[in-house]
């Protein structure tokens, strides 16, 4: 999904807002400390309006006030907010009820916690046109039939007869979509409503998306922390930091003239598809409630910070038109450079060591055929990417690799040794050198075991160490992946996604492997934390010599960490290569669809065709990578056939 940048260099001129919130304030029942301080926003018909920032800025719990709702332990305790009219504050509780799905709408991160599993799809479409009696039951059956086609989806009696487990995740996204716009909703709030779909599903929903406000002129609210996403979306956007927003502007100015720290550290973390890049991760953690700093309340993680920023809290400096910093140091910030991060592609001359081979691979559920005749291998210090949509069959060729799933037939062989289907059947070594690393950080380890506990445990099973010295390595893996000693004393609930993710990997580093395998474990996290996973992972494997297998559908993640990347389509590789290779020159019109439907900023897309211009042709030696133009893509297209209606 990238795509010719959206001309915001101004908002539109003498539209009325439709959403306007002034001096938002939403703080912890009893406490007294602010979730949200000061928060402003305007919303005017047609617009998109990004909020970006990282997990505990405050984001969620903004949008979601725009609908008069607090969080279990917070209330709205100050501020105004108007909605198409309406002083949502000066409501009653059965009021605000009446308001929301019909003038604001909601699109959660989770598409099936908004249907019900036991209830029909055409049932659950019809059922708030019928609570809030919209039209007679021809005309509410007619709109049913009628928003369907327009989010991509069939009208039929069949479809309308399906339970929602009986629909894909895109599916799900896209039936919250038309159940939200059904009653032509003047201001919508999305919160993360891509995450997790693959970037083909996730393209035609955010194509839909734009068309959709467009049309019916809906002012949206867009939550999320993929910056991306924000720049091929959104016309305006807003950097929210620890319950302030900190920099807000139109799209453009954002991107291409970042002018508060915390926008640029936001920045530096983000992958790039068509130029190759180093990933900065931000250093320290955001401040929770009660416990933000006096002044600028980043400048404790800002490296252009002066004792000025612990003392004065910065107000908003104009600093283009429509844009604004709340940054004491705005004019000593040197010029910004994206390109100041470039790195080197794989070296394709370089020798390799073989650890994995996979040859001949076809993998069964019963007796459905998912993956057929797949084979590739993973040398000493290299990572090796498999992409594709969800349903490819990535994750499960990673999990005969580690023998967690055993219906498979072929050839896995460690080191010229073939390793038999199920992990219970493989020797205690063959389980040692191979490791997994699980998607879910929340799920994966014991919620009743503290860390040192978790960490102690393949130590023993392992024979590595015992006792004082198991206690001494556990020290020694906490480091590696950059956690306090003390952490070790922690249970899992009291860690951080970004830290529970660290913990994972230093479980299966407490191994000593050979080969890891990451089944998608980033997904879930903020870019910033993702930074510094992905910065840790390549300090790892070139230490200590891992060779990774990474699952995921990130391309620009894929851009920036794997040597060699497998393209799979319904279990077969389409193809496959050296990742500079494959992504700067797809020969398969499936990787060119993939490639065209991947989120990008603007700066990224010039980049490409700056080296495609150039004909650079670059090598790496460890760090990350750039792709093929892909610019007129579903999304860019569209976005590129409205926006001057709106601006005209």
């Amino acid at each position: 999904m990238t795509g010719t940048p959206i001309d915001t260099s101004t908002r539109p001129q003498g539209i009325e807002p439709v959403c306007v919130v002034s001096g938002l304030a939403i703080g912890l029942t009893g406490s007294g400390a602010d979730v949200v301080d000061g928060f402003d926003l305007t919303l005017v018909p047609g617009e998109i309006v990004g909020l970006v920032g990282e997990s505990g800025s405050g984001k969620t719990t903004s949008g979601t006030a725009l609908l008069g709702y607090a969080r279990p332990g917070a209330q709205i305790t100050g501020g105004d907010i108007d909605i198409a009219g309406h002083d949502v504050r000066e409501l009653d509780a059965a009021a605000v009820r009446r308001i929301r799905g019909v003038d604001i709408g909601y699109v959660p991160q989770d598409p099936s916690s908004a249907l019900n599993p036991a209830h029909r799809i055409g049932a659950q479409l019809r059922e708030l046109l019928d609570l809030n009696d919209l039209g007679t039951a021809a005309e509410r059956e007619a709109a049913i039939r009628a928003i369907l086609p327009e989010v991509g989806l069939p009208n039929d009696d069949e479809f309308l007869r399906r339970y929602p487990h009986q629909l894909s995740g895109g599916q799900v996204q896209r039936v919250a979509l038309a159940m939200v716009f059904l009653p032509r909703p003047k201001v919508l709030v999305l919160d993360e409503p891509t995450t997790g779909l693959d970037v083909t599903t996730q393209g035609m929903v955010l194509a839909t998306l734009a068309d959709l406000c467009h049309r019916y002129e809906v002012a949206a609210l867009y939550v999320t922390h993929d910056l991306a996403v924000v720049s091929s979306i959104a016309d305006r956007v807003a950097v929210m930091y620890a319950g302030r927003i900190v920099e807000r502007g139109p799209a453009r100015a954002i991107f291409e003239a970042p002018s508060h720290p915390y926008t640029r550290a936001l920045l530096r973390a983000i992958p790039r598809l068509h130029a190759p890049v180093r990933l900065e991760g931000i250093a320290g953690r955001t401040p929770p409630p009660g416990s933000r700093p006096s002044g600028c309340r980043f400048h404790d993680r800002c490296e252009f910070a002066i004792d000025e920023c612990a003392r004065v809290d910065p107000p908003p400096v104009v600093v283009g038109p429509d844009h604004e910093s709340a940054c004491l140091r705005t004019d000593a910030l040197p010029t910004w450079d994206p390109r100041d991060r470039i790195a080197y592609d794989t070296d394709p001359t370089a020798k390799r060591d073989i650890v994995l081979a996979v040859r001949d691979l076809d993998v069964h559920y019963g007796s459905t055929h998912v993956v057929h005749d797949v084979a590739f291998d993973v040398a000493v210090r290299e990572v090796v990417a498999l992409v594709g949509e969800s349903g490819s069959g990535k994750t499960t060729i990673s999990r005969c690799v580690a023998g967690l799933h055993d219906q498979w037939d072929g050839e896995i062989a460690y080191r010229g040794q073939r390793l038999v289907t199920g992990v219970r059947r493989r020797t205690r070594e063959q389980r040692r050198c191979v490791q997994y690393v699980f998607q879910n950080p929340y799920g994966s380890l014991n919620p009743r075991r503290t860390v040192e506990q978790i960490l102690t445990r393949p130590l023993e099973i392992f024979g590595i160490a015992h006792g004082r010295d198991a206690r001494e390595r556990v020290a020694e893996l906490l480091d590696a992946v950059q956690l306090r000693e003390s952490t070790m004393r922690l249970r899992a609930g009291g860690l951080s996604g970004g830290e529970r993710q660290r913990v994972a990997i230093a479980r299966a580093l407490a191994a000593q492997p050979e080969v890891l395998v990451c089944d998608e474990i980033t997904s879930a996290l903020d870019v910033s934390i993702q930074a510094s996973i992905v910065d840790l992972l390549t300090r790892i494997k070139n230490e200590r010599g891992l060779a990774m297998l990474f699952v995921t559908h990130d391309l620009p993640l894929v851009r920036t960490i794997a040597d060699r990347v497998l393209v799979l389509r319904d279990g077969r590789v389409v193809e496959s290569g050296l990742t500079a290779q494959v992504l700067d020159h797809p020969r398969e019109e499936y990787t060119q669809a993939l490639l065209a439907n991947t989120p990008t900023l603007a700066d990224d897309v010039e980049a490409g065709r700056d080296r495609d211009a150039a004909g650079a042709s670059t090598t790496r030696a460890a760090g990350a990578r750039g792709v093929s133009s892909g610019s007129d893509s579903v999304i860019g297209r569209l976005l590129r056939r409205i926006r001057p209606t709106r601006r005209g």
